[in-house]
């Protein structure tokens, strides 16, 4: 494993994590486009969100295994060109139960960049800088959030929502071509696990035996979901509750995701003077004290929106210092089982965002409580299953 610095590598994995920040922050400008298209409920068109993080978390379960026995680069390419195929099904979509089919097909094929791109940064360097490349990663793929609605809501203003799917194809497409061109095998033959599905689901039944794996599996999980709840619930309470326009959405979408981006760099100057456990460990008590805030002003209905969207700021900026420091301590014990320990924390991530995003919609009532609330609980869950599982 190198420890070299990392050169042009980041820029080709963001490029693939991105996939998924894309699929999902630049079609939310468009939910009521499609609801009007499809004459689909906005209950029905917000399941297109829920299925996707669905099968993210059911593809990763897959890919990560399969990349530890045969290699990186051939479940990459299978899964991005699913992922090209599907996007520009979606774009073809005549009524929202297609759509919603084949955005969970979308879905199946764009998560392996995610898990794969993990993992190759596992194969390549040592902790310390796994956490710095993870930091880099963030720093692209931020751009995602911070761009995409924005570019997604001017496509549905001057284009269509169709148009949404249509770049989002070819994103893929590009990707798949900067993977067959320039992306090498990180994983020799000498490295590469042994066995079939058994060997598989005992490694995974080891990984969630292993304390300290799931210390930072199930933290890293929960504060995701504090994201996704952010996600799901974002376009209700900016363009429904408060007014905000399409387009200007997109703006405020990416003013939070600044946050992001400058805490994760900042994480990579800490990370040449501080150990990543000692950040992650202060970053999750900011967690829970920007989510319990954000629940009190929803709560007191004090502020509007600009009294929301301080501590909404705050919480996705903390994230930059918990997902790269999270991700790189997780995975560095894991040697050879790198891509099922990347598999089995996306796939407990995902799915508690998906079941985040389902609570969500059931506990609606027309408020922001309902995100506010699920963003501090999911904060100070995190916060309390770090400290409960400490050595």
């Amino acid at each position: 494993m190198a420890s070299s610095r990392p050169g042009k590598l980041p820029l080709i994995l963001a490029a693939l994590t991105a996939l998924g920040p894309l699929s999902i922050d630049m079609y939310l400008p468009s939910f009521q486009a499609i609801a009007r298209d499809l004459a689909a409920s906005p209950a029905r068109v917000q399941l297109t969100l829920a299925v996707y993080f669905i099968a993210l978390g059911i593809g990763q379960a897959f890919y990560g295994p399969i990349s530890d026995r045969i290699g990186r680069r051939r479940p990459l390419c299978v899964g991005l060109s699913v992922y090209v195929l599907a996007s520009a099904g979606c774009a073809l979509a005549r009524s929202i139960e297609i759509l919603i089919a084949l955005r969970f097909v979308q879905a199946l094929g764009g998560c392996a960049g995610m898990v794969i791109a993990r993992a190759i940064v596992r194969d390549r360097f040592d902790e310390r800088e796994a956490a710095r490349v993870f930091s880099l990663l963030m720093l692209v793929t931020g751009l995602a959030p911070i761009l995409a609605p924005s570019l997604g809501g001017q496509v549905v203003v001057f284009l269509s929502w169709r148009a949404i799917f249509w770049i989002l194809s070819g994103f893929g497409l590009y990707g798949l071509a900067t993977v067959l061109l320039f992306l090498p095998e990180s994983l020799p033959r000498e490295r590469r696990a042994q066995g079939g599905v058994g060997e598989a689901l005992h490694v995974y039944a080891s990984l969630l035996g292993d304390r300290a794996f799931m210390r930072y599996a199930l933290s890293g999980a929960l504060v995701m979901s504090g994201m996704f709840a952010y996600i799901f619930g974002s376009p209700f309470v900016f363009m429904q509750i408060h007014g905000v326009r399409p387009e200007r959405f997109g703006w405020i979408f990416g003013v939070i995701a600044c946050g992001l981006i400058g805490a994760s760099q900042l994480n990579r100057f800490l990370l040449a003077r501080i150990a990543a456990p000692h950040i992650l460990s202060r970053a999750l008590v900011v967690t829970a004290a920007a989510g319990s805030a954000l629940a009190i002003v929803a709560w007191s209905g004090v502020g509007g929106l600009p009294a929301l969207i301080v501590p909404l700021f705050v919480y996705v900026a903390s994230l930059g210092f918990v997902f790269p420091n999270v991700i790189a301590t997780a995975l560095a014990p894991q040697g050879r089982r790198a891509g099922t320990a990347s598999a089995l924390l996306g796939t407990l991530q995902f799915g508690a965002g998906a079941a985040v995003g389902m609570l969500l919609g059931a506990l609606g009532n027309g408020t922001a409580l309902p995100m506010a609330g699920l963003i501090a609980v999911c904060g100070l869950a995190a916060l309390t299953v770090h400290r409960a599982a400490a050595p």
